[in-house]
């Protein structure tokens, strides 16, 4: 009998999130890092550095390093926010778009290939689950630092 854990583990080796880059697209090699960042900043309008670094539970000094690699790569802007100039807030420059759009298109193929391989019950059932897992994770007091120093 497998243990959470160890499926855990199988899901993430599966998902690439382990990879030292996640994808590839027109020349750009991605970390799973950057990847999530680009995602959380197409989804969010103009979001603070502060608001995406809390959504991805990542401390702000190694969030601002991965923010200026995407920055050197061209696909992120970060521009001060004319209220507060303390604050910066990120877009994607019209590269980053294309980059985010590409791999959310190669993320839901890979995802839908591995779903062909289960009913609909079984994926309906997959997802709701997922949803529900996610939801006790927001209320656990450990969410987004699942292992203490």
């Amino acid at each position: 009998m497998e243990t959470p854990r160890e499926l855990f583990q199988i899901m993430t080796r599966r998902l690439g999130l382990l990879n030292k880059d996640c994808c590839s697209v027109g020349g750009c090699n991605l970390s799973a890092t950057q990847s999530h960042l680009l995602y959380e900043i197409d989804r969010s309008h103009n979001p603070s550095m502060q608001q995406v670094a809390e959504t991805l539970g990542t401390d702000i000094t190694t969030f601002s390093r991965q923010v200026q690699s995407l920055v050197k790569m061209n696909l992120v802007n970060k521009t001060p926010d004319p209220t507060d100039r303390r604050i910066y807030n990120l877009s994607l420059t019209t590269e980053g778009k294309m980059v985010a759009t590409t791999i959310d298109h190669q993320m839901n193929a890979y995802l839908n290939e591995a779903f062909s391989h289960m009913s609909e019950f079984e994926v309906e059932t997959l997802l709701r689950s997922i949803k529900l897992f996610n939801e006790a994770m927001g209320k656990s007091g450990n969410c987004c630092a699942p292992v203490k120093g």
